[in-house]
């Protein structure tokens, strides 16, 4: 097989955890996993094991373009991690294989998403992470128009008055000059 990313280079064994191998790229560093050892692997994990803190800010790579899965050659589709996050991961429907990019593991274990990577194909998933980037594009153009400091304090009401028991009355009084 080779890499769907690079397209020349062969992929090789990869160890991701212990108890989960998948196919990396040497030239890359994306891994080609698959949803079947995954799932074995995600059901042998402790449940109440404590995930180590890690930066989700580490350096991720990003494949742009349309990937061809390196197993059955269709076209797989890309799935958003996150509404604040521009990774996306890859996944064939017919092999029910998924492309990792460089660090999207790292980035999956940091946003402790790395035994939920399932949920992430699925479309309740998308939606929730369009309504996040919608509400966070929301939040940018207000804080662009009021500033950050008036957003922030915004935001403090809206906390305040979503666990309010007479939230409409306030909003109406608030509402009336």
């Amino acid at each position: 097989m080779h890499c769907p990313a690079c397209r020349t280079t062969r992929l090789q064994p990869a160890k991701l955890e212990d108890g989960l191998l998948g196919h990396g790229c040497p030239q890359c560093a994306g891994t080609l996993v698959s949803l079947l050892h995954y799932r074995d692997w995600a059901e042998r994990q402790p449940a109440n094991e404590a995930t180590p803190a890690l930066l989700a800010e580490e350096e991720t790579g990003e494949t742009r373009h349309a990937l061809n899965c390196p197993k059955c050659a269709k076209l797989m589709s890309k799935f958003q991690i996150s509404g604040t996050r521009a990774n996306r991961l890859d996944l064939c429907g017919s092999c029910d294989e998924a492309w990792l990019d460089h660090g999207e593991w790292q980035l999956l274990k940091a946003l402790e998403l790395s035994r939920k990577m399932p949920a992430i194909f699925t479309d309740a998933w998308q939606r929730q992470v369009r309504q996040e980037a919608s509400e966070e594009a929301r939040r940018q153009r207000f804080s662009r128009i009021a500033g950050e400091e008036a957003i922030a304090r915004a935001d403090e009401v809206r906390a305040w008055l979503k666990a309010h028991p007479q939230r409409r009355e306030l909003l109406f009084y608030i509402g009336h000059d």
